[in-house]
């Protein structure tokens, strides 16, 4: 699974925050990894230079062995934040679609 991050003009995105968001993915959806082959990150900051509450956004989209690729949004108030809501919410609507690939006793 490659993980591909992108970010908008107000986000510096550094080699930390690209390790941060690939571990935070991976762990999200390592029990998806022989399904998904790609994951774009796009994180952006909506208020750009002013501050505010939940401004920080997280698009994840995820490329599917013979499927059509599916995305998820979700907005924060950290980048930690939105990439942490995205990953749960990319992991439920995979869940959903492939059914449990591992019995969780």
């Amino acid at each position: 699974m490659k993980i591909q991050l992108n970010t908008d003009v107000h986000i510096d995105g550094t080699e930390a925050l690209a390790a941060q968001v690939a571990a935070t993915v991976e762990q999200a959806l390592e029990r998806f990894s022989e399904h998904v082959t790609r994951v774009e990150v796009h994180l952006s900051d909506e208020n750009g230079d002013k501050s505010g509450q939940h401004d920080q956004r997280c698009m994840l989209e995820a490329r599917l062995e013979g499927r059509q690729p599916v995305a998820v949004t979700d907005h924060a108030a950290t980048l930690e934040q939105a990439v942490q809501g995205a990953a749960q919410k990319l992991a439920r609507l995979l869940d959903s679609m492939l059914g449990r690939l591992h019995d969780h006793r």
